[in-house]
This record gives structure tokens, sequence and C-alpha cells, in this order.
């Protein structure tokens, strides 16, 4: 199924520049909204702010990892 989306002449010229040889609109369009490449956002971090970014992460996926965990545990004790 094909559908149209409406964008501004503007926002269309924009992405048509950023179009690869014989790219479609639609792989354009999913290129461009994966997010950035990691070639792209290199360097743009310290050694320690990237360690800090990390480190962060690391301890937003063990607050999620242990209120899963908390979840488990309550459904299985009322089984």
């Amino acid at each position: 199924m094909v559908k149209t989306i409406r964008v501004s002449e503007e926002y269309h010229e924009w992405l048509s520049a950023h179009k690869h040889g014989d790219e479609t609109m639609e792989e354009t369009l999913r290129r461009m909204t994966r997010g950035p490449s990691p070639n792209d956002v290199a360097g743009l971090l310290t050694d320690d702010e990237a360690t800090a970014a990390k480190a962060a992460v690391e301890d937003l996926r063990g607050r999620d990892r242990d209120r899963f965990e908390d979840a488990r545990s309550a459904v299985e004790s009322d089984e």
C-alpha cells in the first residue's frame, strides 16, 4: 500500500538535496530518519564525556533490569 505525505516545498528541496544517486525518496527518508551514522558523531564527545554517558546508560539499564526482576517476582509469587 502506498501512502502520500505532505511536506513543505523547502523540506522537499532539502530532502532532495540529500538523495544519493538513484535512491528513491522513501529510501532517502528511511536513511535520514534512522539517526546519525557513528561516523557523523565521532569526536563530538571527549573520552571523559563518552565514559560518563556510557556509565549513565548502564545505570539506567540496571534500574530497568531491577524493575523487571521485581515485577517478575511479584507475578511469580501471585501464581
